[in-house]
């Protein structure tokens, strides 16, 4: 697992899109993240932190 800045942690827990752009910068990964948290609060957050915790895993840059 990698090393998580503290903030990014929290900004992936309470407004999914900014940890995205703290971490990729505006991206089509920070969009997706915007429409996933706009249709619902929680797939946004499942999103945003597996973008910060796997971003390996998850190729969109």
């Amino acid at each position: 697992m990698p090393s998580v800045n503290p903030l990014t942690l929290v900004a992936a827990i309470l407004l999914p899109p900014l940890a995205l752009f703290l971490t990729r910068g505006i991206t089509p990964a920070f969009w997706l993240s915007i429409v996933l948290t706009l249709i619902g609060y929680l797939p946004g957050m499942i999103f945003g932190l597996a973008a910060v915790f796997f971003p390996r895993q998850i190729p969109i840059r």
